[in-house]
Parts: structure tokens; C-alpha cells; sequence
């Protein structure tokens, strides 16, 4: 996979701009079928820096009820990236 298709977007939380201020760890959401391995590459190639880890977790939406019956909620994937204490990522 290409780089622009692993990495969907960056995540910017309260709880993640804390994480990248203080911990050097950014959370994006990518690609459900994205292995670790892609996602370390991917964010090394993109906003050029050194990966030390990177942590994964699939979330799943609630379902919802709807008109017509019960509707099943969207899986995402997310990853969280430490990076080297050296290199910083902006994403502003």
C-alpha cells in the first residue's frame, strides 16, 4: 500500500495533543487492513521522522436504530506512533 492510502488522517484530541507534547506520541486514523509494519513505514516516509513504536486498536461504532431497523456501526482502526525523542511531527 501506498503511504497516502495507509495514513487517513492525523487525530487531534485533547488527549492526543497532551500525548504528543509531553510523551512524543501522535495518534492517526488508517486503513483497516494496515499492518504495524506499513504504519511505521508510512509515517517515516510522509512526515519524515524515526518511528521508535507503534500501538494499534480497532474501534467499532455502536449500532444505531434507524426507520427501518437496526443499522451496524463503522469499524476504524487507529494507531498511536511514538517517535523519536529528537524528531517532532507539526501538524498545524
Amino acid at each position: 500500500m501506498d503511504a497516502i492510502h495507509v495514513i487517513k488522517k492525523p487525530l487531534v484530541t485533547e488527549k492526543g495533543t497532551f500525548a504528543s507534547n509531553e510523551h512524543n506520541r501522535y495518534a492517526f486514523l488508517v486503513s483497516t487492513g494496515a499492518t504495524k509494519t506499513e504504519i511505521k513505514g508510512a509515517v517515516e516516509d510522509l512526515y519524515k521522522v524515526r518511528v521508535v513504536g507503534v500501538s494499534t486498536l480497532n474501534r467499532r461504532s455502536r449500532n444505531r436504530r434507524m426507520k427501518y431497523g437496526m443499522v451496524k456501526g463503522k469499524t476504524t482502526k487507529h494507531a498511536i506512533v511514538r517517535i523519536h525523542p529528537e524528531d517532532t511531527i507539526e501538524l498545524f
